[in-house]
This record gives C-alpha cells, structure tokens and sequence, in this order.
C-alpha cells in the first residue's frame, strides 16, 4: 500500500497518461527481480524522480560485513555484498508503458579471492575448482532488461520482457531482492536449487495476468555465470520455464514455476530441472513492514537421476520503528560438499551414501542509525547454527556456528 500512495502521489502530475497507462506503469513498478514479484504491500525503499515525460528510479544497497566461522572448514573474512538499480518509465499510447532496468553490483571488487566463507554452501566454480563452503559473488552486470506491458483489458494485462541479462521466470523472488531477506547479508543454503537463475543470459518472457493470476514462460541460457564476473556471457537460448503466480491480497504472493536447465554448472555432468514453490506475505504494521517467506525447491540430475530438496522460512520483524528482529531456517540436501576433493567423497559415498541433508538457523538484529543524504544505515548481527550428519562431524566440527556483524547502507526517499 505504500508504494501505491507513493506512486500515486509522484505520477499525479503526469496528466497526459491516461488511467490504462498509469496501470500498466504501476504494474511495471512492481516487479522485482525480472518479472518476479514481492508482495504488493511490500515497501521497498526507491527514490522517484521526474525527467521530462519519463519516470526514473533509483535503488541500492550495502552492506560491510565481517564474518567468523567455527570448524576445520569455517572461515574469516571482511566483504561486502551490493546492488545498485536504476530504470526509467514511459507510457506508450494509452494502454502501454514501456521500462529499461539496469541492475549493478561491485562485488566482483568487494569480494575477493572469488568466494566469502559460508559453511555447506556450494555451486558454481572459483580458479577452476567447486566451490564448497563459500559463496561466489554476482556479476558487475546482475541485470539488463527491457520490459513491455499493455493493458488488453481492465482486467487483463499482456507483459513481455528481454533482458541479455536477466531473471528468467523460475523460482521465488531472489534473496537480494525478496523482501523477507532485506536485514540479512548472506546468501541462502538453498540459493541453487530456489533462485540461483536470477542472473541468466538471453532472457525472453512472456506473461499474462489476469485479476489476481499471472501465468509466464521463459527462454533462456541455462549455464551459470562464468569466473569473470566483470563480464556477461552469450548463448543459444537453451532453456525453458514455466510459472504461475497467485495474488488473493496485497499483503500475498505465492508461486509455483518448473525449468529445465541445459548444463547449468561447468564442471558437473548433464542438465538439471527445477521445480519451486513459494508463499510471500507482507503486512505494514505500526512500526514498520513486517515479511515472511515459505520455499521449497527441488534440483532433479539429469545425468545421476538424484532428486535433492530444499526447504526455506524466512522473516524480518520490525520491533519498534528502526529494529528489525531476523530469522531464517533452512533445510537442504547436499550431495556437492566434497567436489572439491574426489577422495574423501568417493570414501564417504561408499559408507554413508552421496546426500547430506544440513540445517541452517539464523537468528538476527538490525538497528537503524538514522538517514543521511537519501542514504539509510544501520548496523547488525547474526549468529548462524547447523545441523548435520554424524559422518560429517570428523570434516566440520561438532558444533559448527557462523556468526556476521554488519553495517548496512540503502537508498531512502527523502522525509
């Protein structure tokens, strides 16, 4: 509800756009990460500004975080995980609006040596080898889309979407972008089996909505980024997905979408097929936006015939205005937590089998400081449990345990 009054409120002017266009801008405006969407009654910050006939955006975030992990395999290190968005709205006729989006990140400076410690974490490579227990950083281009809506009806919006590097229709909200996630820096366990595609190449989305329902089919290039992160990748449009979304209220939005990734990860065999599923509410409470999120997401081998699940529910809380309460629980399993070294997974596949399912529960806090020139800090904390397999304690600890402290940087409309 909050961006609809403030949307309301910066478009009023724009008297030469019609009512079917001020709709098609509004449902433009809400899209998240590619054609993905949050709750409608999710806030979140952007600053607006008018340039002649057009509509600019503006969104960003930081953080600086120092992480600290227990065990044989935990690790140290001071990085920082961003994103910068930019994007302009113009009206086409009266039932039209069209969009270009750029979506940045610096953290393939930030984030040296390729990867950030995470235990259980796995996917994609760094220096030629999986990575295992760490997290890959973003590409400097996360995003570069051109969207087109138009209303056939009141009731019936057509959406159409080309991004040479984009968010393909597969999957949740992605984790930078969900608005759930918005307090906690670290990526999710589950990132590569939920939404790990929402940085994909030769994107190309059709959609339809109608009332409170909207059905989409992507064509994309199913490989993961490559190592060079400053540069984007090209391919055959290799891919496919599917997904239906469902919006019974503004404060909901729930998912289910199936895809089938051609060769997805450069050191592994075969393709992979994805199948999610996802609930979204969102409630604006006195002292702030409160947000939760159930996922669940299965990875299907094509060349081994394993299935592997995933579970998520995440939720940030605020207290009292400007303190946020975090938490998130995970369940996945890991069939990847030795890529790295061919012997010791060989040993433990013959004695305990090739899948560990892991636990990850994440307790947090942010306090806000305050806002200073659009820019709204704060500082933050959270301390991350696992469970895990009695045949992987010897390799990560009894007790493995993560813990982050953060400041936290995002672009705020001016009061």
């Amino acid at each position: 509800m909050f961006r609809k009054i403030l949307w309301i409120a910066f478009t009023c002017e724009l008297s030469n756009i019609g009512a079917f266009a001020q709709d098609t801008e509004m449902f433009l405006m809400n899209l998240s990460s590619g054609t993905s969407v949050n709750p409608e009654s999710a806030s979140m910050p952007m600053i607006m500004e008018s340039l002649g006939s057009w509509n600019a955006m503006l969104m960003g975030q930081a953080f600086l975080v120092e992480i600290q992990q227990s065990g044989p395999r935990g690790g140290d290190k001071l990085y920082s995980p961003n994103l910068f968005m930019a994007s302009v709205e113009h009206s086409l006729g009266k039932t039209g609006a069209f969009e270009a989006q750029v979506m940045l990140s610096l953290e393939p400076a930030t984030i040296t040596d390729r990867r950030y410690p995470l235990l259980f974490q796995t996917g994609e490579t760094a220096f030629g080898k999986p990575i295992v227990d760490g997290q890959h950083p973003h590409n400097f281009v996360m995003a570069l889309g051109f969207y087109y809506a138009r209303n056939l009806s009141k009731s019936t919006t057509l959406e159409l979407y080309f991004a040479p590097v984009g968010d393909p229709a597969l999957g949740p909200v992605a984790y930078p972008h969900r608005a759930s996630a918005l307090e906690l820096p670290q990526a999710t366990l589950s990132h590569h089996w939920q939404d790990s595609t929402h940085i994909s190449d030769e994107v190309i989305t059709a959609g339809i909505a109608y009332k409170k329902v909207k059905v989409e089919a992507s064509g994309f290039y199913g490989s993961e980024p490559g190592e060079n992160r400053w540069t984007t990748a090209a391919g055959p449009i290799n891919s496919w997905s599917t997904r239906l979304w469902w919006f019974p209220t503004e404060q909901w939005a729930a998912q289910v979408s199936v895809g089938r990734l051609t060769h997805p990860e450069a050191l592994e065999p075969g393709d992979q097929v994805r199948s999610t599923a996802s609930i979204e509410y969102t409630k604006q409470i006195q002292s702030g936006s409160w947000s939760s999120s159930l996922i669940w997401g299965r990875k299907h081998e094509t060349a081994t015939k394993r299935n592997t699940n995933s579970y998520l529910v995440e939720s940030v809380y605020p207290i009292r205005r400007g303190n946020f309460i975090t938490g998130r629980a995970e369940l996945v399993d890991k069939d990847d937590l030795f890529h790295d070294d061919p012997e010791t997974e060989q040993r433990l596949d013959a004695a305990y089998g090739s899948t560990f399912r892991i636990g990850a529960y994440t307790i947090g806090y942010t306090r806000d400081l305050g806002v200073f020139w659009n820019v709204e800090t704060g500082i933050g904390a959270n301390l991350e449990l696992y469970s895990l397999p009695g045949s992987l304690k010897p390799y990560y600890g009894d007790r493995p345990v993560g813990g982050n402290i953060f400041l936290r940087l995002r672009l705020k409309p001016g009061a």
